[in-house]
């Protein structure tokens, strides 16, 4: 469900027309379906939410949810269909979704807004707060006490930051709201579109991003880090977690507190990392990996799909407990030595 603070909302859709939108069959009764509102993931959605499941491994969530209708992959087998719920069998899930979202929130990537002055005279600042030339603040922005803006960064509608607040220059804040004493250094960009796009023989379909960004207080992000927005729910950053500069968080991810994360790491979407989880310089994490709490990753280490338990040190590509990669790497360089032995003996 999109924050209303961040995107305006065109609905409600009766179901028939989304059903036309979309390139599904109409309502088998003749109907118009009912009303649909906006947009949800299964777990969250309601009687006036459209919901989506993309395949077999969320067919449980799909049982329980309670979305006035669900799209899905046309030919899914689905045992147990949820009694209140409407399904609508589409060629593609994705973009049936994407079609909806952007019928249903046209303006949702808009980011600079119209406005006579570079401070919207909406924005709420707090005592003390100190702006650098060239700053731009949108309408409902709410700034708290002793915070500070460096030059030429822009604060997109609604964003909500705390107190004591340090952000350098040429930073960009959008659907995003950051808690207490947070650290933005110069170049970052926080609530950016994530990397989500619905594929075809015809080409790439972008999918709307319609989630936020909330950081969390005492966080400290690097300078030209990017964190992207949710897509339909939040990418949060623990309390007092640290960012090193040029790293990549994908869209929903959750980040725990007091994390270190180092250097050029990029982290895919829906990728839940616990707390005091530590990522060495240039790891890469794929999408929808979780770790656990206090696991640490060594440098240029690659965790693939699946879960790495907490309060273990891992290495290597994929990423394994580090008495076995390194264990690995023994055996490796032995049998090396001795190939060249054998070669040059």
């Amino acid at each position: 469900m999109a924050d209303p603070r961040f995107y305006d909302n065109s609905g409600p859709v009766v179901v028939g027309e989304i059903c036309v939108l979309v390139g599904a069959d109409p309502p088998a009764d003749g109907g118009d379906g009912g009303r649909i509102c906006d947009l949800a993931t299964l777990e969250c959605a309601g009687p006036a939410h459209a919901t989506f499941c993309a395949g077999k491994d969320q067919l449980p969530a799909l049982a329980r949810t309670a979305a006035g209708i669900c799209f899905v992959p046309a030919g899914l087998a689905i045992a147990e269909p949820p009694l209140l719920t409407q399904l609508v069998p589409v060629p593609s899930v994705l973009h049936a979704v994407a079609a909806l979202a952007r019928h249903l929130y046209p303006g949702h990537d808009r980011i600079v807004w119209d406005q006579a002055s570079a401070i919207h005279p909406e924005a709420q600042l707090g005592t003390g707060v100190r702006l650098g030339p060239g700053v731009a603040i949108g309408p409902g922005v709410e700034i708290g006490a002793g915070s500070r803006i460096g030059a030429n960064s822009v604060i997109g509608r609604g964003v909500t930051i705390g107190r004591d607040c340090d952000i350098g220059s040429n930073v960009s804040v959008g659907f995003a709201h950051i808690g207490d004493r947070v650290s933005i250094l110069p170049g970052a960009q926080i609530g950016q579109p994530g990397f989500g796009f619905a594929a075809s023989p015809r080409g790439h379909t972008r999918i709307p991003q319609l989630g936020r960004v909330i950081i969390q207080d005492d966080v400290e992000v690097g300078a030209c880090t990017t964190v992207d927005r949710g897509a339909l729910g939040d990418t949060v950053i623990g309390e007092g977690t640290k960012i090193d500069n040029l790293v990549q968080i994908g869209h929903n991810t959750i980040i725990g507190r007091h994390c270190v994360i180092v250097a050029q790491t990029g982290i895919s979407g829906s990728c839940e990392l616990g707390n005091f989880v530590v990522l060495g310089g240039q790891v890469g994490i794929s999408d929808h990996v979780r770790i656990g709490d206090g696991a640490r990753i060594a440098a240029r280490g690659a965790a693939t799909p699946g879960d790495l338990a907490g309060g273990e040190d891992y290495g290597g590509v994929p990423a394994r407990p580090i008495r076995q990669w390194r264990r690995e790497l023994a055996a490796v360089a032995l049998l090396a030595r001795r190939r060249k032995h054998n070669r040059d003996g």
